[in-house]
């Protein structure tokens, strides 16, 4: 916990699942721990950026709502992402901008409407000590969170904060920036490795098929229903397995892996998602269709660098 900070909320309910997660834990995966992180890094930099902290800022995300917080001092947040009803003191509380909110009012996440995560930034970043480097809070291998051991937030909680470092350059997100989350997703994907070992028919099928978000999804990944996907790889030898990567088990339903998910895996790979294909992703409800577009190496770094230099001046 950094020199200075000071409790800024207490959990007044808890929630189904509230971490905190910074930027993710990097240079760990030959340990065997994944990297944890934002599961919608597009969200969680912007919240970070209207609430005026500089990249890899902890914030909280919200998956699924029924948090309530209420401020021990006077803070200024911002919340991103997925719209759970979210309250300010029994008033709707506006996403994708700056908030202030005074001691004893209340912060309130209702039941999803559009999108399935929130993220929570208050000004100065919440404050937590680093385990492994990272603040990241991954709840199955009990590393990181407010209490370093991975435990999602209990009543009762208090959430401490680290003094403002400088004011928000921002005050709201532009419109563009504001993903209409009903919309089906078009997923950016990377060919992998083994994409030449599947049949024609399945590769046609990948690209141009409507695939429907399974209700077997969390932060390890979201399993994709659709046509039956046949790989000519009968087994494989482990390899590692990186953010968005597109796993085809025998049963040929595509299962894109995110931020929990394991460090190797023995499934081949039709493909990789952009960090920002995965961020989408991860805000879909089940029962939503996306499609995969096959992209290129360049476009894709071309597109990445650009949304990191939307952030340049906080990083």
């Amino acid at each position: 916990m950094s020199t200075g900070a000071t409790t800024g909320f207490r959990v007044t309910r808890a929630g189904p699942l509230a971490l905190l997660q910074d930027a993710g834990r990097f240079s760990v995966r030959h340990l065997g721990v994944t990297q944890g992180g934002p599961a919608d890094l597009h969200a969680w930099a912007w919240a970070n950026r209207l609430a005026g902290n500089d990249w890899g800022a902890p914030a909280l995300e919200i998956t699924f709502g029924g948090l309530e917080l209420q401020a021990e001092r006077d803070l200024t947040i911002a919340v991103a992402g997925a719209d759970l009803s979210a309250r300010h003191d029994d008033r709707p509380l506006p996403l994708w901008c700056s908030v202030t909110v005074s001691k004893g009012e209340r912060v309130v996440f209702g039941t999803p409407v559009t999108g399935l995560r929130a993220y929570l930034a208050v000004s100065g970043g919440f404050s937590a000590e680093p385990v492994l480097g990272s603040v990241a809070c991954v709840v199955r291998e009990q590393l990181g969170g407010f209490d370093g051991q991975g435990r999602r937030l209990a009543e009762g909680d208090k959430l401490t904060i680290n003094p403002p470092s400088h004011n928000a350059a921002d005050v709201e997100a532009p419109e563009p920036e504001r993903p209409d989350y009903t919309a089906p997703a078009i997923l950016d994907l990377l060919p992998g490795a083994q994409i030449a070992d599947f049949t024609g028919r399945s590769l046609f099928d990948a690209f141009n098929a409507e695939w429907r978000v399974d209700d077997r999804a969390d932060r390890m990944g979201v399993r994709l229903t659709g046509p039956p996907l046949h790989c000519q790889i009968a087994s494989m030898i482990s390899e590692g397995i990186s953010l968005g990567a597109v796993q085809v088990p025998p049963d040929g339903q595509p299962i894109a892996l995110l931020n929990d998910r394991q460090t190797i895996g023995g499934y081949p790979r039709l493909g990789n998602l952009t960090p920002l294909a995965a961020s989408r992703l991860a805000q879909c409800q089940p029962g939503q269709t996306v499609r995969l577009r096959p992209a290129g190496t360049e476009r894709a770094l071309r597109d990445h660098r650009q949304f990191l230099a939307t952030f340049s001046a906080h990083r």
